[in-house]
């Protein structure tokens, strides 16, 4: 939590979430959190993924075939990457090796391919974990389908240790019309990317911050909330508060009163 929030700690009534409502959501913890300590929270998505066509991806001047290894950080970028694949008649070869962030992503492959026939390769968590693996594997010729907006923590590595690495941006994360929402007065917003702090002011460009506490998760949210000029009221992960509803948490017991 930042030190300049020391005087923000306004009684909490409604939060919203700049992501789409959880499908499950009685077994949310946002449902729990708002049921706990009666508090309204909604759910919106603040950027959405736009697709870059075949046509548009062939000015990139990338043959998908000449690689052999792709890398996968998100579901998005294996169901851009298969629908690129598709519009482009390649079938991809059964000696393609896939690397997948997370064993989600890599299940989510199913959808496309066989996995077990496959050779896939499976981070825990994080950039870091699958380039962990990576490096087990310098000698291939990796592909990396991304959007237009992506961590650097891959492509720096990848570059600057001399691997063989092409990045393509097979679709767009763009800010969403939020003009139906009317305003944004709400005690709370929770951020979870630099996209969602770029889409507020797109939509919002006199925003004004006044006594709406920010809540960021992640280091780039939190610099690109800095950058726009946004106080920091509350920061996730923490180490007794490792998610967004759990930092929320202990904030709304202090600024509410509650023990």
């Amino acid at each position: 939590m930042s030190t300049a929030t020391k005087d923000r700690f306004f009684p909490v009534k409604s939060i919203l979430v700049s992501q789409p409502e959880p499908k499950d959501i009685t077994n949310s913890p946002y449902h729990k959190l708002a049921d706990k300590y009666n508090i309204k929270i909604d759910f919106r998505q603040f950027i959405k993924v736009d697709p870059i066509d075949a046509k548009e991806f062939r000015k990139q001047k990338i043959d998908i075939l000449k690689h052999t290894a792709v890398i996968f950080t998100s579901r998005n970028a294996v169901d851009h990457f298969f629908r690129i694949c598709k519009a482009s008649k390649i079938e991809m070869p059964p000696e393609m090796k896939y690397f997948c962030i997370s064993e989600q992503t890599a299940n989510y492959l199913q959808k496309y391919i066989v996995v077990r026939k496959r050779k896939v390769f499976v981070g825990e968590r994080t950039a870091q974990d699958i380039l962990d693996v990576i490096k087990k594997h310098k000698n291939e010729k990796y592909l990396f389908p991304c959007s237009n907006i992506r961590k650097d923590d891959i492509p720096s590595f990848m570059n600057d240790n001399g691997y063989n690495f092409t990045e393509a941006i097979i679709y767009k994360t763009v800010a969403a019309d939020l003009s139906d929402l009317d305003d944004v007065l709400y005690d709370v917003i929770a951020f979870f990317s630099p996209s969602g702090i770029n889409s507020l002011f797109v939509n919002f460009p006199e925003f004004k911050q006044n006594k709406t506490r920010i809540a960021v998760f992640g280091p780039t949210t939190a610099k690109a909330a800095v950058d726009a000029g946004l106080i920091l009221d509350i920061e996730a992960p923490l180490p007794n508060a490792p998610s967004m509803t759990g930092a929320l948490e202990l904030y709304i017991k202090k600024a509410n009163g509650l023990k």
